[in-house]
């Protein structure tokens, strides 16, 4: 009697778990995103320490805007040896410039991360996608800090007087870094449409020359022509360097807080979604 040998059949390998699936960032709890931000900003930290020529934009721009509008505007626009009197006007309009300038860094870096391939590999890990990019505007944000510090010590040197509190003072600083935070969603979102840093500078330079000098940050607009006061009324701008302007001086505030807090809050809520969305998707 022959038996007839039968092979065991073979047994498939089990199928490797990979990372979880991050595509929907509200299987991450509030805790893991915090823990991912600060991971994420400390290595952007550690990047600045590595390359301390990264900040001399922020250490040198506001000395040399300062020096540079008090002593040459400051006598045309205020009259000659009222340079001080002047100072009071100019150095809270730059704190809401200093913000501007340093959002357009913000586009040109995120741009060359993904040229440098920094991003796809942040893209291929198992955290939140939108950490990768407030963990940026959060040591931008921080650069920005050290930016109107040096600012206002400038000012100081030069005569500016604090009319008000130290509170007041406090709350000017407070809602220029909101306002920059915004603005640092529209320059992330144009550095993950443009190809190239140099395009994002370039159109950026388009967008901040405009609403740079034609708002109330270096000269009042009643000097104006009407067709520009009426741009100047609605420059987002204008009404960030009017708000610190009277929390520092003690003048009539009116709506300029609100105004810029509602500026600040919408442009927020559009261009946040957008900008993480492009980042997911960019190839």
């Amino acid at each position: 009697m022959s038996t007839v040998a039968t092979k065991p059949a073979p047994t498939r390998p089990a199928p490797v778990s990979g990372p979880p699936s991050v595509s929907d960032e509200g299987r991450l709890g509030p805790r893991a995103h915090l823990r991912h931000i600060g991971a994420l900003a400390r290595r952007n930290v550690l990047q600045i320490k590595q390359d301390p020529e990264s900040m001399f934009d922020v250490l040198l721009m506001p000395i040399i805007f300062t020096l540079l509008f008090v002593f040459v505007f400051g006598g045309a626009i205020s009259g000659k040896g009222n340079q001080q009197e002047y100072v009071n006007y100019v150095v809270p309009g730059l704190m809401a410039m200093m913000g501007m300038n340093i959002a357009m860094g913000v586009g040109t870096g995120v741009n060359d991360d993904f040229k440098k391939g920094v991003m796809d590999r942040f893209r291929s890990m198992p955290i939140a996608r939108s950490s990768v990019l407030i963990a940026k505007i959060v040591v931008e944000v921080g650069r920005m800090m050290v930016a109107i510090a040096i600012l206002l010590a400038v000012g100081f040197m030069l005569g500016l007087s604090i009319k008000t509190s130290v509170l007041d003072l406090l709350a000017s600083i407070g809602l220029a870094a909101v306002f920059g935070a915004s603005l640092m969603w529209i320059f992330i979102l144009l550095g993950l449409t443009m190809k190239t840093a140099q395009a994002v500078q370039g159109m950026a330079m388009l967008v901040l020359m405009p609403l740079q000098f034609g708002s109330s940050i270096f000269a009042p607009p009643t000097t104006m022509p009407g067709w520009l006061q009426s741009f100047t009324d609605y420059n987002p701008l204008s009404n960030l360097a009017d708000a610190a302007r009277a929390l520092i001086n003690g003048t009539p505030i009116g709506n300029s807080v609100w105004i810029t807090l509602a500026w600040s809050v919408g442009i927020t809520v559009i261009t946040m979604p957008i900008a993480v969305r492009k980042f997911r998707n960019k190839t």
